[in-house]
């Protein structure tokens, strides 16, 4: 059934390997189509990244973690920018894995991100704001994007879902050594356009050993070919300062992609994907986003890892599947980041990772 529901979308195909030193060149060729055609050029990485400890609280959560507000300082061709980050890391005898939270919330914990239940499974959560880093419009000329950007509006100048992702990437780089978190062991998740934004980070940094892309619909998880819902034509009229200025000529031309967005999911191959949908956002789009997860499923079983696992038929409302390499839920009610989500998310970590 599913793979009759695929034939529909008329998808272009992943391309074929044999070995993860061929799938590395491919990965590297998608990626490239990804930047020039959807989200822009990769921002330049970090020259240095300093961590200071602005404030702490050592009985966080009645003594259960260490409470952390940081402020990330990045040296990038030569200037300096900063941004905060708040996090709280559990107490135990051994480093523990990690979230890195593109958030829509300025401070820790908040109502999308359930402090108590990650610190209680053994995780610890580093938060940023996103509007920290670049205001979510048209304006290039302040915070990042003017750092760097200069109000460049080429064809594949970056839209600011690439410097959000670009953020996280620095969080990932202060994590390197940071105390009592497992750098090998880190997950990067966002909701909505910050799904969106996750998965650019995670497709381009492959330090993410998980990449977690809440109800991201349109030029995030969801399939762009057959699609309801958000189109790349309304995405690019309402948020064209999130991608280049290059992907508005798909407006009503998604069967002119070179790709569709399961091949960005794919870019998370060999390491481990998650999505999840409401059943309610059909603004997202579950199915498409579902889809997405089936169409992207091959990347994985071509090295030689599981790749999705699910029953040969649409999902229903509680429907969790964990047990291959890219996760997936579809839960009840509207489009959020709820703490129902959360507990899907620990568990899929806890189950491959931790």
């Amino acid at each position: 059934m599913l793979q009759e529901k695929l034939k529909e979308r008329t998808l272009p195909p992943l391309p074929v390997v044999s070995s993860e030193e061929e799938w590395e060149d491919v990965r590297k060729n998608l990626l490239r189509q990804f930047c020039r055609e959807e989200y822009g050029l990769p921002l330049p990485e970090a020259q240095s990244v300093t961590v200071q400890v602005i404030t702490e609280d050592t009985n966080c959560l009645a003594g259960k973690a260490h409470f952390y507000k940081l402020r990330l300082t990045t040296r990038v061709q030569g200037q300096d920018f900063s941004f905060p980050v708040e996090a709280v890391v559990p107490y135990r005898p051994e480093p523990v894995p990690a979230f890195v939270c593109i958030s829509f919330f300025e401070h820790v914990p908040n109502f999308s991100l359930p402090a108590e239940d990650v610190v209680d499974a053994g995780f610890a959560a580093f938060s940023f704001h996103y509007t920290d880093i670049t205001t979510d419009d048209g304006d290039f000329s302040t915070g990042l994007a003017g750092l760097l950007g200069k109000g460049d509006r080429s064809e594949e100048a970056p839209g600011k879902l690439m410097m959000w992702a670009w953020a996280a990437q620095r969080v990932m780089d202060a994590l390197q050594n940071f105390p009592g978190v497992d750098p090998a062991r880190v997950a990067v998740v966002g909701h909505s356009r910050l799904g969106k934004a996750a998965l650019v980070a995670g497709a381009l940094d492959t330090r993410f050993t998980l990449v977690i892309a809440n109800e991201s619909g349109c030029s995030g998880a969801a399939l762009s070919r057959g699609k309801i819902g958000e189109d790349i034509r309304a995405i690019t009229k309402t948020f064209p300062f999130w991608f280049c200025p290059a992907y508005g000529a798909y407006a009503g031309r998604e069967e002119e992609l070179p790709f569709d967005q399961h091949a960005l999911l794919a870019l998370c191959a060999p390491r481990y994907a998650y999505v999840c949908s409401a059943s309610e956002d059909l603004w997202a789009d579950p199915t498409s986003e579902f889809l997405s997860c089936v169409a992207a499923s091959p990347a994985w079983k071509a090295l030689g890892k599981p790749g999705f696992s699910a029953p040969d038929r649409l999902p229903e409302v509680g429907d969790a599947f964990g047990d291959g390499s890219i996760g997936y839920h579809l839960r009840a009610g509207a489009h959020g980041l709820l703490r129902e989500d959360w507990l899907h998310f620990l568990a899929f970590f806890r189950r491959h990772l931790a």
